[in-house]
């Protein structure tokens, strides 16, 4: 089993948290604290998925809590580079969807988490 291992850095506004490993129910306090206090940090957070080997619900409910949270700020919070089983769970929550980067000059809709 790979161990669940989250890295962020800040640069002004905007702050990435890199996930790796598998986010499951073992994980979901690591995963929830660490993507609450980038949205504590920075209106943007980006979280790249590229290494995120499994997700499961518990991390999926990480993601739109945290989302939530960014969106009650006036911030956004998506999520990049998702593949393989990582995409697929995302993709079949609609949290891929709901999740995706802005595009440039769209804000976040009110409607949205």
């Amino acid at each position: 089993m790979a161990r669940f291992e989250a890295a962020t850095s800040i640069d002004g506004q905007r702050a990435r948290v890199a996930m790796s490993g598998e986010c499951d129910l073992s994980s979901r306090e690591e995963c929830t604290a660490t993507l609450m206090a980038a949205v504590g940090a920075a209106p943007a957070v980006v979280v790249d998925l590229s290494a995120l080997t499994f997700l499961d619900s518990s991390g999926v409910h990480a993601l739109v809590t945290a989302h939530r949270a960014a969106l009650a700020k006036g911030g956004r919070l998506s999520v990049v580079n998702p593949s393989g089983m990582v995409a697929h769970v995302l993709d079949l929550t609609g949290v891929g969807e709901l999740l995706q980067p802005s595009r440039a000059g769209k804000a976040p809709e009110a409607g949205d988490g």
